[in-house]
C-alpha cells in the first residue's frame, strides 16, 4: 500500500467544552427596545408592516445549537468523526512551489521531491509501524515580504493559480495540504478571510506563523525582529475554522501554530480548544540536536496546548559539521511527548 494513502480516523481524549471557543457579541438593535410600552405595543399591532427577521441573529443561533452538539459528541465518543489526530502522524513537507530557496517543497522538480517523500514517510512508518502515516504538503501562502507594498502590510498573497496548483500536487498524491500565513504588518483577522474558499475543501488545513507576526512593532521589517501572536489570536484562528467546519459540514480541521521561542505566543493557557480544530504547536527552530530537543521541552512541552509538532531542516540543522539532521528514530525516542505532526523544510 503506498504511504501517499487516505486517512481512516480513530478516537483521542474529550477536549475542552466548545462553548468557551465562542464569543458572541449582540449587534447593535437586535432585540432592543426604545420608547414606551404603548408604543411598542402599537408597532406589534400593525399586522401591515412586514415581518422583519434578523437572518444573522438566526445564523448565530443555529451555530450555537451546532457547536453544543458538537461538543456533545466530542464527550460521548473523544472527538469528532473524520478527526486526523492522534490517530495519524502527519509528515509535511514545507516551502512554495514558485521558491527554492523557502523550503524543500518547491527547492526540487516536483516528482525527484516526490520520491525523497516517499523515502521519508517509509522511515517514519518503520520508526513506529503502531500509527499511520499521513503525508501532508505546507504550502507558505501568504509571506511576509521585504518590502512593504503599496498597503504597507509587508506581505504578499500566492495567486489563485499557484494555490490551485499546490492543491492539485496534494491531490493527486492523497496529501494534506496546509495553508501558512505569515502576515507581516497586517493581522490574521485581516488575512485569513481571503484564504475561506480553500478551506472548504476537507483537505485543506491551515498555519499560522507568530515569527512573521509584526502588527504590533512598528516600523520593524520581517527578519529584524520575531514577532509575535497572543491567545486571542490563535482563539480567533480557531473560532474562524471552527465556523468553516459547521457550516460546509467538514472533518475537524488541523491549525499548527510555529513557535520556538517564549514570546512566540502569549498567554499561551488562554487559548481555547474545540472538538472542530485540532491545535499542533510546532517547535519551529533549527540547529544542532540538543538545542532543538532543549526548544521543544521549553516552548512546548513545557507550555502544552493540544497535539505537539517538530521541524526538521534540510539545509541549516546539519550544520556545522559534525551536527546532523536528526533521523525519526531519535525523534521518538528523545522527545516527550512524541510529536504527531512532523515536517521538513
Amino acid at each position: 500500500m503506498s504511504y501517499f494513502q487516505t486517512f481512516t480516523r480513530l478516537t483521542a481524549p474529550a477536549l475542552a467544552t466548545l462553548g468557551l471557543a465562542f464569543t458572541l457579541t449582540t449587534l447593535p438593535g437586535c432585540g432592543s427596545r426604545s420608547g414606551t410600552d404603548s408604543e411598542n405595543a402599537a408597532v406589534v399591532a400593525d399586522t401591515t408592516k412586514p415581518v422583519v427577521i434578523d437572518t444573522v441573529k438566526l445564523k448565530m443561533e443555529a451555530m450555537r445549537r451546532d457547536s453544543l452538539k458538537a461538543d456533545s459528541i466530542a464527550k460521548k465518543n473523544g472527538q469528532l468523526p473524520g478527526a486526523i489526530l492522534p490517530g495519524h502522524r502527519i509528515i509535511a513537507f514545507y516551502g512554495n512551489i514558485r521558491s527554492k530557496g523557502m523550503g524543500i517543497l518547491g527547492r526540487e522538480p516536483k516528482e525527484q521531491m516526490f520520491r525523497k517523500f516517499e523515502g521519508v514517510l517509509k522511515e517514519w512508518q518503520a520508526a513506529d509501524p503502531s500509527i499511520p502515516v499521513q503525508a501532508a504538503l505546507h504550502n507558505v501562502t501568504i509571506t511576509a515580504q521585504g518590502t512593504a507594498g503599496k498597503d504597507g502590510k509587508w506581505r504578499l498573497m500566492n495567486s489563485k493559480a499557484t494555490i490551485e496548483e499546490v492543491l492539485s500536487w496534494a491531490k493527486e498524491h492523497n496529501c494534506l495540504l496546509f495553508l501558512d500565513v505569515q502576515p507581516g504588518h497586517s493581522t490574521l483577522q485581516a488575512e485569513l478571510p481571503k484564504l475561506e474558499q480553500y478551506l472548504k475543501d476537507p483537505i485543506v488545513h491551515l498555519g499560522i506563523d507568530p515569527e512573521f507576526s509584526l502588527s504590533t512593532m512598528p516600523g520593524v521589517r520581517p527578519n529584524q525582529k520575531i514577532g509575535t501572536l497572543d491567545a486571542k489570536d490563535v482563539n480567533f484562528t480557531v473560532n474562524f475554522l471552527a465556523r468553516i467546519v459547521s457550516e460546509n459540514k467538514l472533518p475537524p480541521k488541523v491549525l499548527t501554530v510555529h513557535r520556538f521561542t517564549r514570546k512566540m505566543i502569549s498567554n499561551y493557557k488562554n487559548i481555547k480548544l474545540d472538538p472542530r480544530v485540532q491545535i499542533v504547536m510546532h517547535m519551529d527552530g533549527h540547529g544542532e540536536p540538543t538545542l532543538k530537543k532543549d526548544s521543544y521541552k521549553a516552548y512546548i512541552q513545557n507550555e502544552p496546548v493540544q497535539y505537539t509538532g517538530f521541524k526538521l531542516f534540510y539545509e541549516y540543522d546539519a550544520r556545522p559539521k559534525p551536527h546532523h539532521i536528526m533521523t525519526a528514530k531519535e525523534v521518538l525516542a528523545e522527545l516527550t511527548p512524541k510529536p504527531l505532526y512532523i515536517q521538513y523544510q
